[in-house]
């Protein structure tokens, strides 16, 4: 986890030892992992590939995008790639010359990323070659979503802004506020059925129409606490999850909820700490918390079904589900597999050493998994 300040860099920096410092000396030290009595997955590697530098074990908003014509990547030197998700052949393969920080992220027939020097770059689906660029306000720290027609772009100064597809042309702007100190990171906009929904780093879940970006709702979800900056931290940095009518938030400072997707009213809330994700699995939503806790909620009421404290401090992904099981990934690269019926771990696997932060996509024969070396695994289980 890093801390990012509306300031120069050299205060992020310093920001980010001393977090790195506390964690040290709450001795913060990651479980060892324990033999599996009885391993009930046998998993299979389909096929691997290379996105170039990966993440360069930094921050950053880089993901895979799985769609049914290709699987999209990127990495931090500025090359973009898609796959054949069947096989991982390499369909084509573009340097944009830029720092690459977030996405790939796909609009109808455009595939979107994000730079650290405020640009949003429009490449061709079929073959990679660039529609169009365009100059954000600041980093874009998170992918850039849409519906076909309009993306949505945010970026670390509290911006969202609405884009045409077609040529980048902006459409509409909307401000939100930035608390001084924030963890470096940004959740992705949602875009659902003609709305926008994006979690802020202040703690509140907004709704905002796609087409002009007016407000819809808008709903606190977590309110700072604490007398410092540090224990202040509200950050709605995980991605949203929408299932049916509903959304799923959760915050950094120890807030999950699910809201009604229509009005914003919540409907149910409880206390757990997390900026990576969660998935429904079933009539369950399964979140890894900031400590390395998987949780399993009821999804309509949030009241815990089970939780699995073996992987504590092992900085894991989110969850992905597949194959009937529940997926997590660690800082050395391993793949927990856990029964989504009471939590217990029952397989394990690795995809590489690096650590695994992006989320895992899936279709029904293969979950595909991006390390920060920039290695891709394609992971059958059975």
């Amino acid at each position: 986890m890093k801390l990012s300040r509306v300031a120069p860099i050299a205060v992020v920096a310093l920001a980010a030892l001393t977090l790195t410092a506390c964690s040290d000396k709450n001795l913060r030290k990651p479980k060892e992992l324990q033999s599996i009595a009885s391993p009930t997955v046998k998993t299979d590697k389909a096929w691997t590939s290379s996105v170039g530098g990966g993440s360069n074990n930094m921050y950053s908003g880089l993901q895979l995008k799985l769609e049914d014509d290709a699987l999209f990547a990127a990495d931090a030197d500025g090359e973009v790639f898609a796959f054949n998700p069947a096989n991982g052949n390499r369909i084509w393969r573009v340097k944009t010359k830029s720092r690459v920080i977030s996405g790939p992220g796909v609009s109808g027939n455009a595939v979107l990323v994000g730079t650290l020097d405020g640009e949003v770059i429009a490449l061709k689906r079929a073959d990679g070659a660039e529609l169009w660029r365009v100059k954000a306000s600041s980093e874009v720290l998170a992918a850039p979503s849409g519906d076909g027609d309009m993306l949505v772009t945010r970026t670390v100064d509290g911006r969202l802004s609405g884009l045409s597809v077609d040529n980048g042309e902006r459409k509409w702007v909307s401000d939100h506020s930035v608390p001084n100190l924030t963890l470096r990171g940004l959740s992705a906009p949602l875009v659902l059925d003609g709305r926008v929904y994006i979690g802020l780093d202040n703690g509140r879940l907004a709704a905002l129409r796609l087409t002009d970006g007016q407000p819809v709702w808008e709903q606190a979800i977590a309110v700072p606490t604490g007398r410092t900056e540090l224990e202040r931290l509200t950050d709605i940095d995980a991605g949203l999850l929408a299932s049916g009518s509903e959304i799923f938030a959760v915050s950094f400072s120890g807030e999950f909820v699910c809201v009604d997707a229509d009005t914003g009213q919540v409907l149910w809330r409880r206390t757990v700490k997390s900026y990576s994700g969660m998935v429904v699995t079933g009539d369950l939503v399964v979140v890894t918390d900031e400590s390395g806790v998987v949780w399993g909620l009821d999804a309509r009421t949030g009241a815990a079904a089970w939780k699995q404290e073996g992987l504590l401090y092992r900085k894991l992904s989110p969850p992905a589900a597949f194959a009937g099981y529940v997926v997590v990934g660690d800082y050395e690269g391993y793949l927990h597999w856990l029964n989504p019926k009471d939590g217990t771990i029952v397989g394990r696997s690795r995809a590489g050493s690096d650590p695994i932060r992006a989320a895992m996509v899936a279709t029904d024969k293969l979950l595909y998994v991006m390390n920060n070396g920039g290695k891709i695994t394609a992971v059958s289980a059975k």
